[in-house]
């Protein structure tokens, strides 16, 4: 049975006074689903945002990693050290990353076998850019960044991820996800990891819409059946619009 998760990515944003506001505003919050809630604040805040959130039923979980366990990576930070401050979940290849940091899919395996040798669990991003999906190879784009980065685990390494589709081209450009492209997507998705590992793990991996959603069309996204949540940005740093997402299964 996969799981029903909503992730907050608060990305560059919130400082510490904003950020122990909005975990205290999270925590006042009442969850009426089963969804697992989770919040990635930034590196500096991490280690308090995770000790302020035990207990709370929401989980803290890091933004990035380096796959490296330590060295001359100035400005980095490994997995020993996010499970050192109590994180236990990793977001890996957001399309920021990919973008900006020009992180490669061979990066991302490497940085994928090293938060899974440390025992932390990956939610783990990919999508097509607008020119993909106008020239309707946003298929090839994401079986392409699926396989380079994870096909060469195990099937037994899928219980430690959870997938995340972000279209590029919907966030930030006036194009909208319909709530059909999104189950279309996470169909494909999950028809290919079944070609490569089988039906139980197919099934059994939860994945996630990464693409601007807000209170207004989460519950219909959600409905479809292969969306098992969310991975938010904007609406995540407001504590009743994250809530609203939350409760919107």
């Amino acid at each position: 049975m996969r799981k029903q998760i909503v992730a907050g990515n608060w990305k560059m944003n919130n400082d510490v006074a904003q950020t122990e506001s909005l975990l205290a505003n999270l925590k006042n919050q009442t969850k009426t689903t089963n969804a697992e809630v989770m919040v990635a604040p930034t590196f500096v805040n991490l280690a308090s945002a995770a000790k302020a959130l035990e207990g709370s039923g929401i989980e803290a979980v890091a933004q990035n990693m380096h796959f490296a366990e330590s060295g001359a990576y100035t400005g980095e930070i490994s997995a020993s050290m996010l499970k050192s401050v109590g994180v236990k979940t990793v977001i890996l290849g957001h399309s920021e990353r990919r973008e900006y940091f020009n992180e490669t899919d061979e990066t991302l395996a490497k940085k994928v076998d090293a938060a899974l040798a440390n025992n932390l669990r990956i939610i783990f991003c990919f999508g097509e850019v607008l020119a993909d999906r106008k020239s309707n190879n946003q298929e090839a784009v994401v079986e392409s960044q699926i396989s380079n980065a994870l096909f060469h685990l195990n099937a037994d390494a899928y219980k430690n991820i959870v997938l995340a589709y972000e279209p590029v081209w919907a966030i930030g450009t006036g194009e909208t996800a319909s709530p059909e492209q999104a189950q279309d997507m996470h169909a494909f998705i999950r028809k290919t990891l079944a070609t490569k590992y089988g039906s139980d793990v197919a099934n059994n991996t939860s994945v996630l819409y990464g693409g601007s959603c807000k209170p207004g069309n989460a519950k219909e996204i959600f409905s479809k059946p292969d969306v098992d949540g969310g991975l938010i940005g904007g609406a995540a740093l407001n504590a009743d619009d994250f809530f609203a997402i939350v409760n919107a299964f």
